[in-house]
């Protein structure tokens, strides 16, 4: 029996957080997710402000204490004053991860000119990789379609649980 991977999703939105807005982003994740694994999974949600301080100490307490192996965050990677996600993520990572970042504002630049003033980014904190996705459902999809297939292998290389998939190619090189 294969291990249960614990996942974070974290929805990073004021509104959200306050219940004046319905937290779209984090069901999408899930969702997605729960479409492209076939490995068991366990989703560990959390919906916080666009406060650094906060950020961090989810992302901190999602993996020492929690265990996840992957966190994907939505939300709060724009430009605006309050668009923190990316440093929070920079402050718990031990390593990052610069080309997660790279590949998806090339995916979202298909779509949207203004990916351009998107800072997501990844990095890796103990045994888990953090991803900072786009906030809209749609454009979390379009992202994850192309970006999950190396995800799973960068879990293998950092210890964790091996994620599979039936509907997304993962890519894993050939052992010699």
């Amino acid at each position: 029996m294969s291990e249960v991977a614990k996942i974070g999703v974290v929805t990073v939105s004021d509104r959200a957080s306050r219940g004046e807005y319905e937290d779209l982003g984090g069901p999408a994740l899930r969702e997605w997710i729960s479409k492209a694994l076939s490995s068991p999974w366990e989703p560990v949600a959390r919906v916080v402000t666009d406060d650094q301080p906060v950020i961090e100490e989810t992302l901190t307490q999602l993996v020492d204490e929690e265990g996840c192996c992957l966190i994907v965050t939505t939300g709060g990677t724009g430009p605006a004053p309050r668009d923190v996600t990316p440093e929070a993520t920079e402050a718990v990572c031990e390593k990052m991860m610069p080309g997660f970042g790279e590949l998806m504002r090339q995916i979202s630049l298909k779509y949207v000119p203004t990916a351009i003033l998107s800072r997501q980014t990844a990095g890796i904190r103990g045994k888990c990789l953090i991803v900072n996705l786009p906030g809209k459902p749609s454009a979390i999809a379009e992202t994850l379609d192309e970006l999950f297939p190396a995800i799973p292998y960068c879990i293998d290389l950092i210890e964790g649980p091996r994620l599979e998939s039936e509907s997304v190619k993962i890519f894993r090189p050939k052992k010699r």
